[in-house]
């Protein structure tokens, strides 16, 4: 590992990165957009990889031996103890409609460990940032997750994956569940906002399948530091580099359990 490693040196990087990013993410809304196709469904815009080339160039001025995951590039690996975990532009769904919910995700894992994560959401100008250990917070005020349950009082979030037309693992069933017996879920479309507000008490719960682990590596830290759960569906722990993650204030993690654990992963039909 670099002598100079210093974990509040990665944060200043992170966050000096994530604002960068943020900026030209705020100031290219609703312009026209270079977009391609990962997939049927799946976008990416010319600002996604500027965002990634900003904060990949960013993190390895200053560890340029460190290992990157990023959605958008696959890097070099140094099987360095450093691992950067970037969602350049988590929302680019979103993103593309001019519809104002993304979000800038930087983690850094060190030695298979998720240290510190870092969330910025340009269009509110909000802050989520965690280090382990040193709990969560929001524009450097402390966060915790709710106090509501049971799961009746619960207002959740979910996603769906790229592939929901032709896999029958496509969440469809555990949502008409969750809306059911939950106040209300919402679907907002960026995976990493969704745990950060889990993190701020603002959503009580959230869960989803086939994520990715720039989806959720700073998410992740930001629940666990908030006082929150996260595990997989079963309630058995995870990692970041599972496909199915739950994430809640922990009073209502049970409830939620029953739901996904079976019957909760059956799959509902295609049409």
């Amino acid at each position: 590992m670099n002598n100079d490693f210093d974990l509040y040196n990665c944060l200043d990087i992170a966050i000096s990165a994530a604002k960068a990013a943020g900026s030209i993410q705020r100031d290219r809304l609703c312009s026209e957009l270079a977009i391609e196709f990962k997939g049927d469904k799946n976008l990416v815009t010319e600002v996604d990889r500027i965002c990634e080339e900003l904060i990949v160039a960013a993190v390895r001025r200053e560890y340029p031996q460190c290992d990157i995951l990023a959605e958008e590039k696959s890097y070099t690996s140094f099987s360095s103890p450093l691992k950067w975990i970037i969602d350049p532009l988590d929302g680019t769904t979103n993103y593309a409609h001019g519809f104002p919910w993304f979000c800038v995700s930087i983690a850094l894992e060190i030695e298979g460990d998720v240290k510190l994560g870092v969330i910025y959401h340009p269009m509110m100008n909000e802050l989520f940032t965690a280090v382990k250990g040193e709990g969560s917070f929001l524009n450097g005020r402390g966060l915790h997750v709710s106090s509501r349950h049971p799961l009746g009082s619960s207002l959740l979030a979910t996603g769906f994956p790229y592939d929901k037309t032709r896999d029958n693992e496509n969440n469809f069933a555990n949502f008409v569940n969750f809306q059911l017996l939950a106040r209300a879920v919402r679907r907002a479309g960026a995976a990493a906002l969704d745990l950060a507000y889990v993190a701020a008490g603002r959503l009580d719960g959230y869960w989803e399948c086939k994520i990715k682990p720039w989806d959720i590596a700073a998410g992740k830290l930001l629940v666990a530091e908030a006082g929150g759960r996260v595990t997989g569906y079963s309630g058995e722990p995870t990692s970041l580099y599972d496909h199915r993650i739950l994430a809640s204030n922990g009073l209502i993690h049970e409830e939620m359990v029953e739901l996904l654990s079976p019957p909760g992963l059956q799959r509902a039909p295609l049409f």
